[in-house]
């Protein structure tokens, strides 16, 4: 487990995981974005 959590950090501290940080935020301060999020997790979920 701890070699999944190292990963992780190190792509969190990569270019690459800095951009899509980025997007995630913006994504999320987007209402219409955050909608569509909530929607896709109730699916998931098996919420209708």
């Amino acid at each position: 487990m701890a070699g999944i959590l190292n990963r992780i950090k190190q792509f969190a501290r990569s270019p690459q995981g800095r951009r899509a940080t980025e997007q995630a935020r913006r994504a999320a301060a987007d209402p219409r974005k955050r909608a569509q999020a909530q929607r896709l997790l109730g699916k998931l979920r098996g919420r209708r």
